[in-house]
């Protein structure tokens, strides 16, 4: 059978399709509501409730996200939760705290595995009020009810190794999110609004059923759409061939996009679970096992988790080492592997039984061991089940140093027929591309397995906006695609073979206005460079990521998972995003250690070793996230990557498909720039305000490698400051960059802009190493619409620092 992506992605048909007649519907009866957008877009439930509105893009509001990453820019992103608490006082452990507007979107953890029950409780404070307060492990395993049940929550093995939360829960003045313990490894993800027009505080009491049956319930999760006709297409494309599989006339929605491919096989290895356990340094374990008297020697067999490298262990028969265990030649992460050692007869022959001892000598982690073989005298003579608790009583079992206890569900290898029958699919998912084009312009080429969640293999995924079934062979798309003029989708075979099957495209006539973008997407594939990190979305004009499919090949111990991802908005130098991992990045933990999953937002559908598809030596992951409340909107630019590696040390082999909506036209500009410490930039800015210029020379947060580093001059005060800075008189609301020392953290300011009191500036962040910070501050357009300038005056509450101040005005 071979692997292959089910691109079931329902596309809408349009008004002119290359199709049937008896497809086509009066033009008429298609005419819709336009999209309207507004300033925010949708907040709260309803950010799941009209997905309809997906297109829209925002202004005048920003994703931004707290997190454990390590303030060096090394690795060290919650192991020790060194870098986790932003400060520490009676509540608790302080993760994520914001004044102003906004909406809390997604928040991850893990610890233990992904048992987070040492972490305590976590209490959400928005506006004032506890809307959460509970053990975060009764949250994430769904006991507070709706709407914290399933797939809005999800524990560590619903979401492999990590934990998290996808309830937007909105605010209007503040949010404080804190922990009774030390988390470590954490993301608070959540967006900031210039002001609190059209929202509402989060309720707990409003359960969102319908969003939650809606999300069970999987299938297209927009709104129905009025007068939307599919139509059906048979292909059959020969190696460099292309087929146009829709061709839509006038203002309209593709809605749906189907592909049905025979070819495309799910191939699934043997699995078996076991329990087991493992011993560390100054370890042993040690059992009494039945042999044959008869023997000449006796075969012992070990069923072991190999992706632990160099376990070696001496064996003792009565006492007397007389054999040892060799590191395992699989070395795959997600297999089992069976190791086998021969006992001598001088140890053996006679006996009626005997007892085995494992001694530890060497592992890159531990020594693992979950099934115990027997066999003397040419026949099975015992078994131990080792995890087991009557089984190990009945054989004496002992184990010293102990360092893991637990079940594990693994594949067994493949044969090759099953092998060939992989990559045949591989070749179909990763060969066949999906090409659309919207007034004129190709937005979309992407190969067609990645397109739709899994590039590895055709293997089940049930995301939010697509989803594969294997047993269909088939794959769905429901992402809202507007377009004023026509579309055009197109297949193309850049494969090695001839592929057939089936297409649908859904379609209706809409008009297409309000600020609207373009879907896109932005596929890359190849090799990772040392010291570069990996890049997802590299984008101007304006724009927001919505989500990312990634297939990743590298080494069998699988730390190339180690990278961080990192987003960069309009030039800013500093990351609006940092996190803490790649696994981590799709919401699992300790390299995805439930193995494969699927949920609504995130998942990790596909993972191969050698013996089940990979090429030797390698370890094959595909993973998606869909970021829908969280999505990150930009207003001239956008550097969405991802390290490789500790550091982008690991060599790997990546490709990624970066799903985003976009116009090409910016929304935001540089109107003016303040340089504090500058005399003449002070004069001409009305400057106002104490503090000894200094100079700092640091770097700021991101890049290991890399450094971005600036030398410049700074006032640091706690008296008031003022100033005057240009700004577009069309403007739809400012942004006020400041670019400061952050090596004192928790910096607050009192802000007024043109007479208008505003929310106070707070910024809790603080990095003693990298020092230079860039943080936004939102001004709404009611203080600034009409204005060709804007008069800043800020009134710190505590040291203050700024080596620059830049408006951005928004269109």
């Amino acid at each position: 059978m071979r692997l292959k992506n089910v691109l079931t992605a329902a596309l809408l048909a349009s008004a002119a399709l290359a199709a049937p007649a008896q497809a086509q519907a009066p033009a008429q009866a298609e005419a819709q509501a336009p999209i309207e957008a507004t300033a925010k877009g949708p907040v709260g439930w309803d950010v799941y409730r009209r997905l309809d509105r997906l297109p829209e893009l925002p202004v005048g509001v920003q994703t931004k996200q707290f997190s454990s990453f390590d303030r060096t820019a090394d690795n060290n992103d919650g192991f020790e939760g060194k870098f986790t608490c932003l400060s520490s006082s009676a509540p608790g452990c302080l993760l994520a705290e914001h004044t102003g507007a906004g909406e809390v979107q997604a928040i991850w953890f893990t610890r233990d595995g992904g048992d987070v029950t040492r972490t305590g409780k976590i209490t959400i404070e928005l506006d004032g009020r506890k809307v959460v307060e509970a053990s975060l492990q009764d949250l994430v395993n769904g006991k507070l009810g709706a709407p914290f049940v399933y797939p809005l929550v999800g524990n560590a093995d619903q979401s492999s190794g990590g934990v998290y939360l996808e309830v937007p829960m909105p605010f209007t003045r503040s949010m404080r999110i804190t922990t009774e313990q030390n988390p470590l490894f954490y993301h608070v993800s959540y967006r900031t609004f210039a002001d609190a027009e059209g929202v509402t505080t989060f309720d707990p009491a409003d359960k969102a059923q319908d969003v939650i049956d809606r999300l069970k319930a999987g299938g297209d999760p927009k709104p129905a759409l009025q007068g939307a006709r599919t139509q059906d297409v048979q292909v059959k494309l020969a190696p460099g061939q292309s087929v146009r599989v829709a061709d839509t006339r006038g203002s309209g929605l593709l809605s749906a996009i189907k592909l049905s491919l025979p070819q495309a096989e799910q191939v699934l290895p043997d699995t078996l679970a076991d329990e087991g356990r493992a011993f560390g340094r100054n370890g042993s374990s040690e059992f009494t096992v039945k042999i044959d008297p008869a023997n000449d020697g006796v075969r012992l067999t070990r069923r072991i988790d190999p992706a632990i490298g160099r376990q070696v262990a001496k064996v003792l028969v009565d006492g007397q080492e007389v054999a040892q265990w060799a590191p395992s030649k699989l070395g795959a992460a997600g297999m089992w592997a069976e190791e086998t050692v021969d006992l001598p007869g001088a140890a053996t022959k006679g006996k009626s039984q005997i007892t085995v001892k494992n001694v530890f000598v060497s592992s890159d982690n531990d020594y693992n061991e979950f099934t115990y073989w027997v066999d003397s005298a040419g026949k099975r003579t015992d078994t131990v089940d080792v995890g087991d608790a009557a089984d190990e009583a009945a054989h004496g079992y002992k184990i010293v140093a102990q360092t893991w206890q637990g079940e594990r569900t693994f594949a067994f290898p493949m044969d090759q027929d099953e092998i060939a029958k992989v990559r045949a699919t591989q070749e179909v998912l990763q060969g066949l591309r999906l090409r659309i084009r919207f007034d004129g312009e190709r937005t979309v080429d992407a190969p067609v397995g990645e397109f739709f969640g899994s590039a590895h293999a055709m293997m089940p995924v049930k995301s939010l906006m697509y989803d594969m079934d294997p047993k269909t062979r088939s794959m769905s798309s429901w992402w809202p695609m507007p377009y004023k003029s026509g579309a055009t989708v197109e297949l193309y075979n850049d494969s090695d073979r001839t592929i057939e099957g089936q297409a649908s495209v859904t379609s209706a006539r809409r008009p297409m206005t309000g600020n609207v973008g373009y879907f896109r997407t932005q596929s890359r594939a190849g090799g990772t460079t040392p010291g570069k990190s990996w890049t997802f979305l590299r984008a101007t004009g304006q724009g927001k990521f919505v989500g990312v499919s990634h297939t990743m090949r590298g080494p069998t111990t699988r730390n190339y998972l180690e990278g961080d991802e990192r987003v960069y908005v309009d030039g800013s130098r500093s990351p609006q995003i940092h996190g803490t991992g790649t696994e981590d990045f799709y919401q699992a933990g300790w390299y995805f250690n439930r193995e494969t999953f699927n949920t609504p937002f995130h998942g990790n559908p596909s993972h191969l070793a050698p013996a089940t598809g990979c090429p030797a030596q390698n370890d094959c992951t595909g993973a998606y996230r869909l970021m829908i409340g969280d999505a990150v909107p930009f207003g001239s630019a956008l550097t969405f990557d991802i390290e490789h590696g500790w550091t982008n040390d690991v060599e790997g082999v990546y490709s990624s498909t970066a799903y985003w909506y976009g116009a090409d036209r910016p929304a935001s500009a540089r109107t003016d720039a303040l340089r504090v410490g500058d005399q003449a930039s002070e004069r001409a800015h009305d400057y106002t305000g104490e503090g000894e210029v200094t100079t700092l020379d640091s770097a700021f947060e991101g890049d290991f490698r890399n450094l971005d580093t600036l030398k410049a001059t700074q006032r640091v005060t706690e008296g008031p400051v003022g100033f005057t800075l240009k700004i577009d008189k069309n403007n739809r609301g400012v942004e006020l960059r400041r670019t400061g020392d952050q090596s004192v953290a928790g910096q607050h300011a009192e802000v007024t802009v043109n007479g208008h009191r505003l929310a106070d500036w707070v910024q809790p962040l603080g990095n003693t190493s990298r020092k230079w910070l860039e943080d936004v501050y939102q001004i709404p357009a009611e203080a600034t619409r009409g204005h060709r300038e804007i008069t800043v005056q800020l009134t710190p509450k505590t040291p203050w620092s700024a080596a620059s101040y830049t408006a951005w005005s928004l269109r």
